[in-house]
């Protein structure tokens, strides 16, 4: 049984409202403890209705000694018409007023936007300093290292150099590592995304007006695994924060799969944009009647040719293969002027692509390769095992390799070629006797 985490992006994702739907979903909020203790924040859960949908909220506030002197108004995007209740079902030594006043001497502030333009770097030991469980750490300095990639890419300039702005606040380091705390909570095996919604128009920010999706919006999407849409709205929808954390967790799919529901969360965002409820829906599921294989990034090559000779076709996979392609497959077709000739498609890592079109232009003086749409397929678990058979008296050892799903369910058992061939000619068996006999010892034994 896998636990799914599936969000519907058809109103884009920011980092609050990723917090507050999986919240919403079920996640427990003292889960996000150990943030508020290292960065001096407060997560403030409430609730709000969203196009007559009930949704929870979560705003970071800045509860440090310093907040003051940082208590201007700013540009906050959330609307006035959730009520504020702390989500927590701990004790706190303070109170939570409605018009987020609290017991203090001093006054808690919103923290977007607010306290330094930090550096990766500093934001690197911030979270490095914050104590984490290691696979809560690591996702989130993953996230960051992707905004600032992202940044770098818009700037011109080298990660090490990057300033975060709107990213860097305490508020981004809060919404990022709260969010992979909260998926840690949940226990969640497999995040799934549909297409996000970016929204339209334009929107001010440090260095200027910019349209809509944001630059570094769209420099994560490159190296994202799920799809961007237009609209519905003309409002920013799709964040760099909320980007860059469903980058880093979640593949992408065009519809919602075929799943048993679990527990469904709505997390509110800022605006209201009637008629559209502006939510980010989670659905919790489990999956466990679709056992499904490894997804495997991949590249895939072609190119058409009539006029190679059948020995460099017949060299092909090996000599792609050096290069690192993982698969060859070359096909009979019939091409202008009704000359015979050949498709050549391959199969490589995303990172190989270059290396293996230069190697296939090489050997067969294509002027023209293309790039296929598929980014990705299905795999097994591929391992090895060697079996003993006995035969006439005498024993003789088979490879056989075992074909299993992502959960480790074996599907399929296949005794290899050349073992197989080798002991039939010993032995003046049939092949697929041989091969038979050594599938069933497999499965015998294991």
């Amino acid at each position: 049984m896998t636990t799914t985490l599936v969000f519907d992006g058809r109103m884009g994702a920011s980092g609050d409202m990723l917090l507050a739907a999986l919240i919403d979903a079920g996640a427990t909020v003292s889960a996000l403890d150990p943030i508020e203790d290292a960065l001096e924040v407060e997560y403030r859960v409430g609730s709000t209705t969203k196009c007559g949908i009930g949704a929870t909220t979560v705003d970071v506030l800045l509860t440090g000694a310093d907040t003051a002197s940082n208590s201007h108004e700013h540009a906050h995007q959330h609307e006035s018409d959730h009520d504020h209740e702390h989500g927590h079902t701990h004790s706190h030594d303070h109170q939570h007023a409605d018009d987020h006043g609290h017991g203090h001497d001093h006054e808690h502030v919103h923290a977007e936007g607010h306290g330094p333009h930090r550096s990766y770097l500093e934001v690197c030991e911030i979270v490095e300093g914050m104590d984490l469980e290691s696979d809560i750490e690591s996702t989130a300095l993953a996230i960051f290292e992707r905004l600032g990639e992202a940044e770098a890419s818009v700037h011109g300039t080298d990660l090490e150099s990057i300033h975060f702005h709107e990213v860097g606040a305490d508020d981004a380091i809060a919404d990022i590592v709260g969010t992979v705390a909260l998926l840690a909570n949940l226990g969640v095996e497999q995040v799934i995304t549909t297409p996000l919604s970016v929204g339209g128009g334009t929107r001010s920010m440090s260095h200027g007006e910019y349209p809509i999706p944001a630059p570094a919006v769209l420099e994560i999407a490159e190296q994202a695994d799920w799809a961007l849409t237009g609209g519905p709205v003309e409002a920013e929808l799709l964040t760099p924060t909320g980007a860059a954390i469903l980058a880093e967790v979640a593949d992408g799919v065009n519809t919602l799969p075929s799943m048993q529901i679990d527990e469904t969360g709505y997390g509110a965002g800022g605006y209201d944009l009637d008629p559209h409820p502006n939510v980010l829906r989670a659905l919790l599921a489990s999956r466990g009647l679709d056992r499904s294989l490894v997804r495997d990034e991949i590249a895939v090559l072609e190119t058409n040719l009539d006029d190679v000779a059948p020995e460099v076709l017949g060299g092909l996979h090996q000599t792609l293969g050096e290069v690192g392609a993982r698969d060859v497959a070359i096909v009979p077709l019939t091409m202008k002027k009704s000359r015979p000739g050949h498709l050549v498609k391959v199969i490589c890592k995303p990172e190989d692509r270059d290396a293996v079109a230069r190697r296939l232009a090489e050997e067969t003086g294509t002027l023209g390769i293309r790039e296929t749409g598929a980014s990705h397929r299905w795999i097994a678990n591929r391992t090895f095992e060697t079996v003993s058979l006995e035969v006439a008296g005498e024993t003789y050892d088979v490879t056989v390799k075992i074909g299993s799903d992502a959960d480790g369910e074996v599907y399929d058992v296949s005794a290899e070629y050349d073992d197989v061939a080798a002991v039939a000619a010993e032995t003046e068996e049939p092949i697929r006797s041989i091969a038979r006999r050594a599938e069933a010892a497999y499965d015998e034994e294991y």
